[in-house]
């Protein structure tokens, strides 16, 4: 950095300067910059005088605040530019005209004294060392951007390309291009205070790129205007020669005036709210002042449609018959009792009440129990219109509540849009998978969605588009998801929640038989054939070749024997010959069946255990297998465990390790072994609180060499202490035990109340027993009695003990 020769009298300390300070209205000095300044406060004028007894340098700054007259030291930026007196002239009315050349960057240290001048401590803040090939390329790219910048700019000369090209130096280039760019104060402040001449020209950069897209809209604006003002004189012109414009201008009039009648009729006929009635009057008297032709006209009038298109006070004819909505539900759906006594619930205290506003239910379950299916005999059976709205992967807030209508292309939110299909106020509303909503930085659907789903507020919805109230309490709302801990609270408290747990395999039978086989018979061109599929080859598709709490697989399945069919129907031309599909056929049909239950699975075992887990697609039976290895103690967890069934195994070998003496172990006898803990199907990613018992098992069977029963399945998290809590999901665990052929079954006694909702077809193949604690489960689970003195540990082994 150079310095002045005289600067040794300025020097405060190790790479300091005191110099006087010149505080600057609305404008920021850069090094390599020449300005004339004006200067006419007295302690401004002072500070001129004694940089002009030392050597002529003086610390420019500007001010935060141009209209502060007598700044203060906290009134003006730490970050200034030290500048040289290049020439200095009093004029006659007392201020003085001063040229200065900006020199390098500083920052006040201190203020050393504020009378009659400021006099300041500044450190020199020179540049560091940057990638000088980095440099050169950003250098090339800033040259590149500002050359586009001057192609807009029509104000400042291109001569001024030729000095830049001539600068190497990336600090010089910078600080000479900012002097070109309209900025605001702030911003020249912060390129000032970027020191590293890198980092300075990126921002350089960013500034410039904005510049031209400004530039940009403000030329095309121009260019629209330009246009529009040339058709407004042509046709001017040749209405004033009795002429008629290309397009027949009489003919837009009358036709446009058509419109504006049309709109006025639809306003006093539709039935629109008076908050309604009187925003569309007023924007229809906007549009009778504007041009048809104009952009803005077309906007109003888009909103003027939308307003007229809605429902205000269209209804359905509502079915109140309680025989004729039980009796098309009962066709349209086998089970489901609890949604269906709901439904008949909602129309029973309408009938008596009159009118009763919506209420939000909400369907819980896994995929293919009939959440969506349901909705539309809902609607059957209450006689309105059914609208569907899916809300997967929505995360912007406006497709829910609309745009404003400042924004281009505005639109309102899919709830108005969807009244607008449906054309009545109390139509059905199917929110299709509310859990599947997201957020992002456009806001958070879930959160719009709570005034439209709370009965005491959906009366006033407000759509960002419409801007007035509109009445959704008519409507009844229905509501899907597959896991209820995604939905968040605050919308989940506006919803009565109903469980669809899955379907039992008579269920199953029922609906494959009633449902989904005559369903894909007319869909695959089968109505007219004599096609029959027999009891036990739905039982063996519903076994071997499925494995779900819902139906829609079996649906593919016996769509996928009808396809064969219908190909060999097609073969041999035997369209009057009658086909009947048993069970010895589905191999042919199906190929090898999917889902086998291994021999090794029907004989008990050391070391392996049955779990009952819940999933977002219903029950599942996860098996618990446990080793003991030579080792030092260490617990091993594999299978792609989440971190509560990770708590779980820690709590178990806790449970184990504090009753070794119950079980017959030396108080030592972990520190010589490993026990490695796997959950098979590692891809799969498991996780839940209710596999306590069913490691603890695995760990008691593996460490006694004691069996454990393998038609014995379990659930339940366990205490330290060994007690067994209560879980969730109980049917559907129940499901997935009677699906895989289990028939004892081990549950916390705290959910002995949980059975009374179990479907009594279950309840009939299963053998549930209540536990309370970890030693009920280990005397129904294991095969042998697991209660040993020590003594007894060494000489009741098979083999000898791991050394």
């Amino acid at each position: 950095m150079f310095f002045n020769q005289n600067d040794d009298e300025n020097k405060s300390g190790e790479g300091n300067l005191i110099f006087p300070m010149l505080p600057l209205r609305d404008v920021v000095i850069f090094p390599h910059m020449m300005v004339p300044l004006f200067v006419g406060r007295s302690k401004s004028i002072q500070a001129l005088e004694e940089a002009m007894k030392r050597n002529k340098d003086i610390f420019l700054v500007a001010q935060k605040q141009a209209k502060v007259n007598e700044p203060r030291a906290e009134d003006v930026f730490d970050v200034g530019t030290v500048g040289s007196i290049v020439q200095i002239l009093k004029l006659p009315d007392g201020t003085i005209r001063v040229l200065v050349e900006g020199k390098y960057r500083g920052r006040v240290l201190n203020v050393l004294s504020d009378e009659p001048f400021f006099e300041v401590d500044v450190e020199i803040l020179e540049d560091p060392a940057s990638d000088a090939v980095e440099l050169n390329a950003l250098k090339r790219s800033v040259h590149s951007a500002f050359e586009t910048y001057l192609d807009y700019a029509k104000k400042i000369p291109k001569d001024i390309l030729k000095s830049i090209s001539a600068i190497e130096n990336a600090s010089q280039l910078a600080d000479t291009i900012v002097l070109s760019l309209n900025l605001k104060l702030r911003e020249r402040q912060e390129l000032l205070e970027i020191v590293d001449p890198r980092a300075r020209l990126e921002k350089l950069y960013e500034v410039i790129q904005r510049e031209i897209e400004i530039l940009q809209v403000e030329r095309r604006i121009k260019s629209r205007i330009k246009k529009q003002m040339e058709r407004n004189q042509k046709d001017y012109f040749l209405n004033e020669q009795g002429g008629a414009p290309m397009g027949g201008k009489d003919s837009e009039q009358d036709e446009f005036k058509n419109e504006l009648k049309e709109l006025e009729e639809a306003i006093a006929t539709k039935g629109l709210s008076e908050e309604a009635r009187t925003k569309a009057e007023k924007e229809l008297k906007k549009l009778r002042m504007m041009s048809p032709m104009s952009a803005e006209a077309t906007v109003v009038r888009n909103y003027i449609d939308w307003m007229v298109g809605i429902p205000w006070t269209e209804t359905s004819e509502e079915v109140n018959d309680i025989e004729v909505a039980h009796q098309v539900l009962e066709e349209d759906h086998y089970g489901l009792k609890k949604p269906k006594e709901r439904i008949l619930e909602y129309l029973a205290v309408k009938t008596l009440v009159g009118e009763l506003k919506g209420p939000i239910l909400c369907f819980v379950g896994p995929p293919g129990v009939g959440k969506t299916s349901l909705a539309k005999s809902i609607a059957r059976a209450t006689g309105r219109e059914l609208v569907r709205l899916s809300l997967g992967g929505v995360r912007d807030e406006a497709e829910i509540r609309g745009h404003r209508r400042t924004y281009i292309g505005a639109l309102p939110g899919k709830l108005i849009q969807s009244m607008k299909k449906a054309g009545t106020i109390n139509p059905v509303f199917l929110l299709d998978e509310i859990d599947k909503l997201s957020s992002d930085y456009r806001g958070d659907p879930s959160s719009a969605l709570l005034e439209a789903l709370d009965p005491e507020q959906n009366h006033t919805f407000n759509d960002h588009y419409l801007d007035v109230d509109y009445n959704l309490s008519k409507v009844l709302f229905l509501t899907t998801a597959n896991y209820l801990n995604n939905i968040p609270h605050a919308l989940r408290d506006r919803m009565e929640i109903i469980n669809l747990a899955g379907y039992t395999e008579d269920e199953k039978l029922n609906i494959a038989k009633g449902f989904l086989f005559p369903k894909q018979k007319e869909t695959n061109g089968l109505k007219d054939i004599e096609v029959t599929l027999s009891d036990g080859a739905i039982l063996k598709i519903i076994r071997n070749y499925t494995r779900e709490a819902g139906v829609r697989n079996l649906e593919r399945e016996i769509a996928t024997v009808l396809r064969k069919v219908a190909v060999r129907v097609l073969k041999e031309k035997t369209t009057n010959t009658p086909i009947r599909i048993a069970s010895g056929s589905l191999q042919k049909l199906l190929g090898v069946p999917k889902f086998r239950r291994e021999e090794a699975d029907k004989r008990d075992q050391v070391g392996i255990s049955n779990g009952l887990a819940w999933t977002e697609t219903g029950g599942e039976i996860l098996q618990i297998e446990v080793s003991i290895v030579t080792g030092k103690g260490k617990l091993t967890l594999t299978g792609k465990l989440g971190e509560v069934m990770r708590e779980s195994a820690q709590a178990a070998l806790s449970w184990v390790r504090a009753h070794a003496d119950i079980l017959g172990l030396e108080s030592d006898f972990f520190q010589n072994f490993d026990i490695h803990v796997h959950v098979p199907e590692g891809a799969t990613p498991k996780d839940g609180p209710s596999a306590g018992t069913a490691i603890t098992t695995a760990i008691v069977s593996a460490i006694t060499e004691n069996p454990a029963l393998h038609d014995f399945a379990m659930t339940g998290e366990i205490t330290l202490h060994g007690r067994v809590l209560q879980i969730g999901g109980l049917k559907e665990k129940l499901l997935a035990a009677h699906r895989e052929g289990i028939r004892n079954v081990l549950v916390p006694k705290t959910n002995e109340l949980d059975l009374s909702e179990i479907p009594k077809e279950i309840m009939k193949d299963l053998k549930v027993e209540l536990m309370e604690n970890v030693e009920n489960v280990l005397d129904r689970a294991l095969k042998n009695q697991w209660r040993r003195p020590k003594a007894d540990y060494a000489a009741d082994h098979a083999r000898p003990p791991l050394s």
